[in-house]
């Protein structure tokens, strides 16, 4: 056992958990703390604010396979922090965020800079801890780490007093192991639920994989991939889980929902055997499925308060409530025990035929940049070793619908909560926990500027992030809605002043910095950017009148999808070149099978 203060066991709770980067922002009410690092070789990285300190920490989550920690201040700080653990809360994503606080008798009253974490915090994380003098700081910080990864993951915020940090304790050098294993979840399928799933399974003729975040890990995707080694079967995925299986695959047709590519929008409304693995149906993918009649459902995931509402909702014939990989690996086993095979070769066939009939494609004749066009030409730069952060808007699900990705926790953007703001102090944490791999920061004008601060974090610590912006001048997601809603009449949502963003990042320190308006320009100065060292520009000048397709409206279904002007079926091919046509039920051949639109307001 050894003395120490409360700061000084925090830290080296943290070096025994082979914690080796944290995020954070300094202040009187955490001071302790900070002084307590600079002992250690644990490294600090100062982010512009709190709130992209915690996005960094997630970021480095969700990329990596360690729980990301943000130390932060009082009071300001705390809010400032809020919006970042409730979208990590909405993802899923385990972060350990330690909050200064005011000493312990001065909580409740007026004191400078004091607010109650366990009230702002409350329905945005996944666990609130306010440490008092009788608590045992090593044991706390210990288990709140693997809390945070167990389960259904989720951040845990500690309230950290500030008398809590000075006062002296004993720290015994608990095993970490010890809380580790305290959260193994050992729950497997037995024979009998694997017998029941195959029989589903083999009685279908056109079975689909929904596949989720909750795959989005190294083992997930390992599991997966090896389990549709044997069974080929064609899968959709939500914007959670984009790359969990290799995209570029024929039988894998890439995002669903409101914003879906085409032919996974299609594919769903063909299925008669839906396996939807760690999903959280999220309502701009579930409120739109209105499955046939016959279509069977089974469904695992971890949080068995979803599956409480799924069974109410959808009814499926097969559940688990337990950890996706695992239970992907059991019905792998079972199968190559039993030597199961599954023959669904037509099906194959029809879903590769529908990603190369109906390819996404964008206004090619538009006299100015389009951001479809954009994604469309990084897309052929997309490799293994590039990590893809978005903002969120219309670049966000354009990234998703173009950009292939081949790995899991390969593209990292926020789902649940949709924060603009969100891709720049992520990419930094991406970096940090993959420091070999090629980071790029996508983001919008609108969602780069709340954020603005961490170009200045990439220039002074001299970070390989490449930040790439696509400038409208707009909202223009947002702006989309405006003009179907209420007839085009748009308020809050342009800007009329063309701010030179490249300047800025040039003045920042960056060592690459360019602009492009013309065309011409845009395809050298892609690979140029791509190219270049150290901290990297683009800013794109595109079209603020470019819509976003396809989509699904909201309160539709994918029958009522939209394809817009551009998205065209890529031949007129027969019959016997469209394998499963005369096989779909209740579907009019002359529409290939779907229900679908075509706008012309471009």
């Amino acid at each position: 056992m050894k003395e120490m203060n409360g700061a000084e066991v925090l830290v080296k709770c943290l070096e025994d958990l082979g914690v080796r980067h944290v995020f954070g922002y300094t202040g009187a009410a955490i001071l302790p703390v900070f002084h307590a690092l600079r002992q250690s070789d644990i490294e600090i990285i100062i982010n512009s604010n709190e709130q992209s300190s915690a996005f960094s920490a997630a970021g480095y989550s969700r990329s990596g396979g360690q729980v990301g920690v943000a130390i932060v201040t009082s009071g300001p700080a705390i809010t400032n922090t809020l919006t970042s653990v409730a979208d990590a809360f909405g993802d899923s994503i385990p972060l350990l965020v330690f909050a200064g606080q005011v000493p312990e008798h001065k909580i409740g009253t007026d004191s400078f800079q004091h607010i109650s974490v366990r009230n702002v915090f409350w329905d945005a994380a996944k666990k609130v801890i306010q440490l008092s003098n009788d608590d045992d700081v090593e044991a706390i910080v210990k288990d709140a780490y693997y809390f945070a990864k167990s389960g259904k993951p989720g951040p845990v915020v500690i309230d950290f007093p500030m008398d809590k940090q000075q006062k002296v304790h004993e720290y015994q050098g608990m095993n970490v192991l010890r809380f580790e294993e305290s959260y193994h979840d050992d729950r497997h399928l037995c024979e009998e639920q694997c017998a029941e799933f195959f029989r589903l399974l083999l009685n279908s003729k056109r079975p689909l994989l929904y596949l989720g975040g909750g795959l989005n890990s190294e083992a997930g995707s390992r599991a997966i991939r090896e389990f549709n080694r044997l069974f080929g079967i064609p899968s959709v995925n939500t914007l959670m889980a984009k790359g969990v299986v290799d995209e570029r695959d024929g039988l894998n047709l890439g995002m669903l929902g409101m914003f879906g590519t085409p032919y996974a929008n299609m594919l769903i409304q063909e299925n008669d055997f839906f396996f939807a693995i760690g999903v959280r149906w999220d309502d701009r993918v579930a409120e739109k499925v209105g499955f046939a009649i016959g279509t069977d459902i089974a469904y695992i995931d971890i949080n068995p308060e979803k599956m409480h509402q799924i069974k109410t909702e959808r009814c499926p014939k097969f559940t688990f409530i337990g950890d996706a990989p695992t239970a992907i690996r059991d019905l792998l086993g079972y199968a190559k025990k039993n030597n199961i095979t599954l023959d669904i070769h037509e099906w194959q066939e029809r879903a590769r035929y529908l990603k190369k009939a109906w390819p996404l494609d964008y206004n090619r004749g538009s006299a100015h940049i389009q951001s479809a066009e954009v994604m469309d030409l990084l897309a052929g730069h997309i490799d293994n070793n590039t990590k893809i952060t978005t903002g969120v808007g219309n670049h966000q699900m354009l990234a998703a619908q173009y950009l292939p990705m081949q790995s899991a926790k390969s593209f990292l953007t926020s789902g649940s909560f949709g924060t603009m703001g969100f891709s720049i102090p992520t990419a930094i944490g991406v970096h940090y926990a993959n420091p070999d791999a090629r980071v790029i920061a996508i983001d919008g004008d609108g969602s780069l500027k709340m954020n603005l601060g961490e170009l200045h974090t990439i220039a002074s610590l001299d970070l390989p992030v490449k930040v790439l912006m696509l400038n409208n001048r707009s909202d223009g997601m947002v702006q989309n809605l405006q003009d179907v809603a209420y007839e085009g009449i748009r308020t809050g949502t342009q800007r009329q002043k063309d701010v030179l963003f490249a300047d800025i990042a040039k003045s920042f320190g960056f060592s690459h910095a360019a602009r492009i308006k013309d065309r011409k320009e845009l395809r050298k100065g892609i690979e140029a950017f791509l190219n270049a060292k150290g901290p990297c520009f683009l800013e794109i000048c595109t079209d603020c009148e470019e819509i976003l397709y396809p989509k699904v409206p909201a309160g539709g279904a994918y029958k009522d999808m939209i394809l817009g002007p551009y998205i065209k079926q890529a031949a007129s091919p027969s019959v016997a070149d469209n394998p499963g046509l005369s096989e779909r039920p209740g579907q009019p051949q002359e529409a290939e099978g779907f229900a679908f639109a075509v706008s012309d307001k471009e």
